[in-house]
């Protein structure tokens, strides 16, 4: 159950995370930080690795894309 709750909250962090590669939106990946955070202390309570490699992946898409953009653009 809460690997399938991790999946979920990666989807929708991936939502967010999606439309905040446009530049100057970047900013919308500071609001899905906090919620892959969630996503991926859900996944690691899971007896499975999926739902909590699914959500370290789109963290790593959004932090790349802050450093890339200094964190702010």
């Amino acid at each position: 159950m809460l690997n399938l709750l991790s999946i979920l909250t990666g989807l929708l962090s991936l939502v967010i995370v999606i439309p905040s590669q446009i530049p100057l939106l970047g900013w919308g990946n500071w609001l899905a930080l906090p919620l892959i955070a969630v996503g991926v202390v859900l996944g690691a309570l899971s007896s499975k690795n999926t739902g909590r490699n699914f959500c370290l992946i789109v963290f790593a898409v959004a932090a790349i894309r802050l450093m890339i953009g200094g964190g702010i653009i």
